[in-house]
């Protein structure tokens, strides 16, 4: 038996007994705006960005990135302004553009009707992905959301998915993390989780680094049969 086909069974045994689901990437087809936040600032103000930008900002903090751009473009502001407005720019994005990654209502429907718990573990702030998972009919899904921030950890490490497995009163090995990034789908899958890598297209680069880690490797959220 496939590797695929061994999750299913598992699933409809009732092996699995939670889910947890990353938010951007796996839920939410969100990561455009984290590649080319940078450059959607700039452009608000008639600024070109240069060339690389995204891949210039992307390991900095949001006050890092907002020193980066007041200190290498025209922008009249100072860091702490500029990071206002991309922090804003950002809200926006998830209050009122977002939209969800194809199949994740059916996904998050299927498992819930075999019973199974769900929560979701993200590193973006409550509020944004909040309203994108309402706005898009998801949250209904989600009663329980946890966050790093509030957790107080990264996805280095396994803190946020034992946060979710101890709210569902499940254990590792019968609880599913769905992570479209690498490092995360380490974490989760180092810690004996069932770890589930998802594609998405602006996400991570390392595709093959996350079909070879997870269980199972989803093109499309559909390609799990519940």
């Amino acid at each position: 038996m496939d590797k695929g086909k061994k999750l299913t069974a598992d699933i409809r045994d009732g092996k699995i007994k939670g889910a947890i689901f990353d938010l951007d990437g796996v839920l939410l087809d969100s990561m455009t705006i984290w590649t080319d936040l940078g450059e959607r600032y700039l452009a608000m103000h008639g600024i070109e960005a240069e060339e690389g930008l995204a891949e210039i900002l992307f390991s900095m903090s949001m006050e890092q990135g907002a020193e980066y751009l007041v200190t290498n473009y025209p922008l009249a502001e100072t860091a702490a302004q500029a990071g206002d407005g991309i922090r804003e720019m950002l809200r926006d994005f998830y209050y009122n553009e977002v939209g969800a990654k194809r199949g994740a209502e059916e996904l998050l429907r299927g498992i819930a009707a075999r019973g199974i718990r769900i929560t979701a573990a993200t590193s973006s702030p409550r509020g944004h992905v909040e309203a994108a998972l309402e706005r898009n009919g998801l949250l209904q899904y989600i009663p329980k959301i946890f966050t790093s921030a509030e957790v107080g950890s990264s996805k280095h490490t396994p803190e946020i998915y034992d946060a979710a497995a101890s709210y569902m009163e499940t254990q590792r090995g019968e609880t599913l993390v769905f992570e479209d990034s690498l490092y995360a789908l380490k974490t989760a899958a180092d810690a004996g989780f069932r770890a589930i890598g998802v594609f998405d297209a602006d996400g991570e680069s390392d595709q093959k680094g996350v079909e070879e880690t997870g269980e199972i490797y989803l093109k499309e959220l559909t390609d799990l049969a519940v």
